[in-house]
């Protein structure tokens, strides 16, 4: 005689879900995607040799004319600051700077890494909120090392000539800081606008027009014109770097000071902030 028995039937676990993906480690992606692509280290440090390079070049200028003038004529504590931050090498910053920013998005459109990015990661404005963070850190970094870098050679330079002035000397803390923030300020406006464009060439091209075209069509001898000139990022850096007032014989209109740091603020803070908006509005 047999027995029966019951087995009681078993069922399988239930999947286990992953927590989010904490911004943290969104940090730590972007960083990893960022040092990941090749061309960045060596854009990175040809920038950085370029720029103090043209420092040690306008330095080097005014070394020769004060070889030919006579002690009289010229004040050689006086600040040059566009010897230390020439505006041909920090022009140059603008556009590396703008460019890579814009790489960091339009990379992975290209690529379609973003899809990837986008199923691991569905909240959209954390992934762009995450790309600001890690650019502006890099690039605030870099731009530190030139500002510092183009002041110490330049005044190297001018020393030959008792005409180089110390750190604490007058208007040189806020040129090194307006001169070093400036790498920054255009990488998150070439981030933004590779959000918004999304395609390589013309996200270059549109940085490119708005950061270092788009203010030579307007000048500083009429009011409306002046005041439009002013929003521009690279007009506040040479405000910023400008250590000396608006001349009352001058029929141009200055920028002021505190105007010049509301736009270094305005800039990228509206760039990342569309960004934000439009990236959760768009299909990848």
């Amino acid at each position: 005689m047999t027995t029966l028995t019951s087995v009681t039937p078993t069922t399988s676990a239930a999947p286990v879900a992953e927590p989010p993906a904490r911004f943290r480690d969104l940090l730590a992606s972007e960083w990893i995607k960022m040092r990941s692509l090749r061309s960045t280290p060596w854009t990175i440090t040809l920038t950085t040799l370029f720029v103090i390079g043209s420092a040690a070049v306008a330095a080097l200028a005014d070394y020769k004319n004060f070889a030919s003038s006579s002690p009289s004529t010229r004040q050689p504590h006086d600040f040059l600051p566009f010897d230390a931050y020439p505006s041909a090498g920090y022009m140059t910053l603008m556009l590396v700077a703008g460019s890579i920013g814009a790489i960091t998005v339009v990379s992975e459109y290209s690529s379609g890494l973003i899809r990837t990015t986008t199923v691991a990661v569905p909240a959209r404005s954390s992934v762009v909120l995450a790309k600001a963070v890690v650019t502006a850190a890099l690039w605030t970094a870099v731009g530190t090392v030139i500002s510092t870098g183009s002041f110490l050679v330049s005044q190297a330079i001018l020393n030959g000539r008792h005409a180089g002035v110390p750190i604490t000397h007058p208007g040189v803390f806020r040129a090194m800081v307006a001169s070093a923030l400036l790498a920054p300020v255009c990488a998150l406006v070439g981030l933004g606008l590779g959000v918004l464009i999304r395609h390589s060439a013309a996200t270059m091209v549109t940085s490119v027009f708005t950061l270092l075209i788009l203010p030579t069509l307007f000048s500083q001898s009429e009011r409306w014109s002046a005041d439009i000139n002013h929003t521009m990022v690279v007009s506040a850096w040479r405000r910023l770097v400008q250590n000396w007032g608006p001349s009352p014989e001058s029929h141009m209109f200055t920028a002021t000071v505190p105007g010049s740091w509301i736009v270094y603020a305005l800039w990228p803070l509206i760039a990342v902030a569309l960004a934000a908006v439009v990236v959760r509005h768009r299909d990848v």
